[in-house]
C-alpha cells in the first residue's frame, strides 16, 4: 500500500513538472552571441560585437545596457520599443541607435527569424545586459 502511495506521489509531481515545465519550452527563443570583445581606447570601456537572433513571436524582455549601443538589422523585421520614443520598426539594411541606460525592447512579430549586429560601447565590469520591469 505505501509502495502504490508513492508510486502515486510520483506520478503527480513528474505530471506536475512537466506542466509547468512546458511554457516555458514553447518560449520563442532569443539568441545572443558575442563575436568580439575588447578593450576600447577609450579608458574604462570595452567593445563589443554581437549577433542577436530573435525567432518569430520572440522578445528580448525590457533591458538597459551600460553605455551606447548600435543596432544593424540584417534579415527580418525588429519591432523596438524604446523608452520616451514611438515603437518602430527596423527592415533589413536599416540601423538604430540606443542610449546608454535607456529602456528598450526588441521583438519580432514576423513569420521569419530577426538578425541583427550589435555594436556596444560599454562600462568595463559592468553586464552588458541589465534586464528591468
Amino acid at each position: 500500500m505505501k509502495v502504490a502511495g508513492l508510486a502515486l506521489v510520483v506520478v503527480a509531481v513528474s505530471s506536475l513538472a512537466v506542466l509547468v515545465a512546458a511554457p516555458a519550452a514553447q518560449q520563442p527563443a532569443v539568441s545572443r552571441k558575442i563575436l568580439l570583445k575588447q578593450d576600447s581606447p577609450i579608458p574604462g570601456f570595452e567593445e563589443d560585437l554581437a549577433l542577436v537572433e530573435i525567432q518569430p513571436g520572440g522578445r528580448e524582455g525590457r533591458h538597459t545596457h551600460p553605455g551606447s549601443a548600435i543596432i544593424y538589422v540584417q534579415e527580418g523585421t525588429l519591432t523596438l520599443y524604446y523608452e520616451g520614443k514611438p515603437t518602430a520598426s527596423y527592415k533589413p539594411g536599416e540601423s538604430t541607435y540606443i542610449d546608454a541606460d535607456k529602456v528598450h525592447e526588441g521583438s519580432n512579430t514576423g513569420t521569419t527569424t530577426v538578425k541583427v549586429l550589435a555594436t556596444f560601447l560599454v562600462k568595463k565590469g559592468l553586464p552588458m545586459t541589465t534586464q528591468v520591469q
